[in-house]
């Protein structure tokens, strides 16, 4: 069975909301961050960069990095449909999770994680400072470029829709004002309404 390391509020989510969509079982493992665990010698033997998601296959492979994953779930379970055949579309889905990725996810992490760029704590409190403007900048790129209709690719659910389900749940948190973006807005709650969102509130994922 896979086995998902994770941590609720973390990008991970997106994998396991994935799994859910795709009908795959897996083996959900809590990474605990309040406790540092990410940092600790066995979490990095598994994972170097001290980070989730991680996902452990059924032949003892090691897979990280969201996107990867989320493609290798749609490679196992093809039927899902959670790439579009086309090739067009399929580009504007992974351009969307490379944004996310790039640019969108990094933004949040300057509120907390600043470290990884800098020293000086007046660095860190100018970078927390001005995430709201970032994150509202990037709420409308969303907003405007992203979603083509009720998801990212128009009425039908790609790979990009849990991963932009997970990072828009950032943007009040963030101090970006939900009210400005009715698409995201109702793109957040179509998404609470579906099964494998549910599934993984009830199993403590979310």
């Amino acid at each position: 069975m896979l086995k998902l390391y994770y941590f609720p509020g973390t990008i991970s989510v997106a994998v396991a909301i994935t799994l859910q969509e795709a009908g795959l079982d897996y083996d959900p493992v809590k990474v605990d961050f309040a406790a540092a665990e990410q940092t600790k010698p066995d979490f990095l033997a598994l994972n170097p960069k001290g980070r989730v998601p991680a996902l452990v296959t059924d032949k003892g492979t090691i897979l990280t990095e969201t996107g990867a994953l989320l493609d290798y779930i749609a490679d196992l379970k093809p039927d899902a449909g959670l790439v579009p055949q086309n090739a067009e579309d399929a580009a504007h889905m992974r351009a969307v999770m490379y944004y996310l990725a790039s640019t969108m996810h990094v933004a949040h992490a300057h509120k907390m994680r600043g470290s990884r760029w800098a020293d000086q704590q007046s660095s860190f409190d100018d970078m927390t400072a001005k995430v709201p403007e970032t994150m509202t900048a990037c709420a409308q790129y969303v907003e405007t470029e992203c979603l083509r209709g009720a998801y990212a690719n128009g009425d039908y659910l790609t790979l990009a829709d849990p991963y932009l389900f997970v990072v828009c749940n950032w943007l009040k948190g963030d101090g970006v004002n939900l009210s400005d973006f009715p698409k995201i807005s109702a793109f957040l709650s179509l998404m609470e309404s579906r099964d494998s969102v549910k599934a993984v509130r009830a199993k403590g994922i979310l």
